[in-house]
């Protein structure tokens, strides 16, 4: 079996851009993958019409290994996120050639499940303004969705620090969503890198006392020695932090490991090279007690990627989930992505990835000319 074709097609939403890329066979058996490249889908696509002919055409969808050897070595400059990027687009849709012609889902070719559900936890939800009552009503509608974990960044556009009225209006956020899930739910605090040390130390105190399951991102992801600081300040609290989502490499992880400066990863596969990437980087990271909870904002093939991934990983923890909380055409992209129910999806069914595109609904939503930017008041109302 060879590959004969590349095609990417980009989906445009309110605030994201979702680029879907089919790879084609000789065989007549078609993959595909999604991925929301941030504010470089132009570069991503532009990344894929060079080394699709260069690598990728005339290859062995089976040979998944030399493929994204090939792709990452030959290149010679060092591979970063556009690059891993690419390479993973490529590398899921192989997997799901591979299971369509073996007639098995790709978890099955992973090592096999272990578990027989998928925790979930809901993103995307607080598109409100910034007031208690607000993210209280919107909390309360999480849970009412079945959800039994949800995450959110309450700082507004903090760059470094924030002021003592900045502060306040943080606490009394968390504070309302607490009191809207209850005890019994968890809330991941989301800081998306935003602080200097002294300023994620101060916050994660203030906020312990509403029981957070995570602090994510503390800190800045350039320099792991920062994070460690805040990781050994907050040990005491005994919060965990995670991290991993602007970390494209092994090599980069490699200090992370070392430092034991987080305690959960958050690796996104469609910027990590792939499936078979990220489950390697699982079984290094278990090695280090840690668990993996990947990070995860495209569309239903991403999705299913990851679920396959979970499925079939020891040290999963939870799985990220926007599209609840979005534009209804997101997940009409694709069908047969299990839902999520009570808090969990199931296992994906089907061979291959067990999803079939919807071309027409793509083709529907073109793509937009979005900016995101985390530092941009009202950034979490998703309106660009």
């Amino acid at each position: 079996m060879k590959i004969t074709k590349v095609t990417p097609m980009t989906m445009g939403t309110e605030w994201r851009n979702i680029t879907f890329v089919k790879v084609e066979t000789d065989e007549g058996l078609v993959g595909v993958a999604d991925v929301r490249a941030l504010n470089r889908t132009e570069t991503v696509v532009g990344y894929l019409s060079e080394s699709a002919p260069r690598y990728v055409l005339g290859a062995d969808p089976f040979e998944i290994e030399r493929l994204v050897h090939r792709m990452s070595l030959q290149d010679f400059g060092r591979a970063g996120e556009v690059v891993m990027t690419g390479i993973a687009l490529i590398e899921i849709a192989c997997w799901d050639i591979v299971g369509q012609a073996l007639g098995q889902p790709v978890y099955r070719l992973l090592g096999g499940a272990v578990r027989d559900r998928i925790r979930a936890y809901a993103n995307g939800w607080y598109t409100v303004e910034r007031t208690p009552e607000e993210f209280h009503a919107a909390a309360t509608r999480v849970v009412e969705r079945g959800y039994t974990a949800l995450k959110f960044d309450p700082f507004g556009a903090g760059f470094y620090e924030i002021d003592r009225k900045e502060k306040r209006r943080v606490i009394s956020l968390v504070e309302a969503v607490r009191d809207a899930v209850g005890p019994d739910t968890d809330i991941l605090i989301e800081m998306h890198g935003r602080f200097n040390p002294a300023t994620a130390i101060e916050m994660a105190n203030e906020l312990a006392p509403f029981k957070p399951s995570w602090y994510e991102e503390p800190t800045p992801p350039e320099n792991l020695a920062a994070l460690k600081k805040v990781a050994d300040a907050i040990a005491p609290l005994g919060i965990p932090i995670a991290t991993g989502e602007r970390l494209h490499t092994p090599f980069e992880y490699r200090e992370l490991f070392e430092l034991q400066a987080a305690d959960i990863i958050q690796t996104d596969i469609t910027h990590f090279g792939g499936i078979l990437n990220t489950k390697k980087l699982a079984a290094w990271a278990n090695a280090y007690y840690m668990l993996i909870a990947p990070h995860n904002v495209g569309g239903p093939v991403s999705t299913a990627a990851a679920l396959h991934l979970a499925a079939s990983t020891p040290n999963f923890k939870i799985q990220e989930y926007f599209n609840d909380f979005a534009e209804s055409y997101v997940q009409e992209a694709a069908t047969g992505l299990p839902k999520v129910v009570d808090g969990y999806f199931a296992l994906p069914e089907g061979p291959g990835l067990g999803l079939k595109l919807n071309e027409d609904v793509i083709e529907a939503h073109p793509q937009r000319d979005v900016h995101f930017n985390l530092f941009a008041e009202d950034w979490h109302k998703r309106s660009m």
